[in-house]
């Protein structure tokens, strides 16, 4: 049998709220805040098994942790997208993100990732910024 892609978009708000135990509502505020950017297919959106793990973290951060939407999203901005991507000087000079920081480049949709046609719920820099908050504040091991 084939593994899963952990990022392959399967799962759609409802079932995700179920999973999660809250209404779909929430789902579409964290994403209206940038806290999550699900795959549209349709119009409609769908998580994948990482969008999953990272909703259950952020839960916890909101929850159990005390923080608020704020704090989780300077959490996410403590790694700047340019140190993970290693970008040349140049490139620096005319980015968004680094004009902007500390807003996170997938809030600003820079027009070098549009125009290369990347898609936030695709990028190395979104992936990673997510799974170090999650292996930091969310993994009890």
């Amino acid at each position: 049998m084939k593994d899963i892609d952990p990022y392959q978009p399967l799962y759609p708000i409802g079932v995700v709220a179920d999973i999660l135990k809250i209404h779909p509502r929430t789902l579409r505020v964290y994403e209206q805040e940038g806290l999550i950017k699900p795959a549209r297919r349709g119009g409609k959106r769908y998580y994948s098994n990482s969008d999953l793990q990272w909703l259950q973290c952020l839960r916890k951060l909101l929850t159990e942790e005390g923080l608020n939407i704020a704090g989780v999203k300077k959490l996410l901005s403590v790694a700047p997208c340019w140190q993970i991507r290693n970008c040349d000087e140049e490139t620096r000079k005319k980015c968004p993100a680094i004009l902007n920081f500390p807003i996170p480049c997938w809030e600003l949709k820079p027009k070098s990732c549009i125009e290369k046609g990347l898609k936030c719920e695709e990028c190395d820099v979104y992936k990673q910024k997510r799974a170090s908050v999650i292996s930091t504040k969310c993994c009890n091991e």
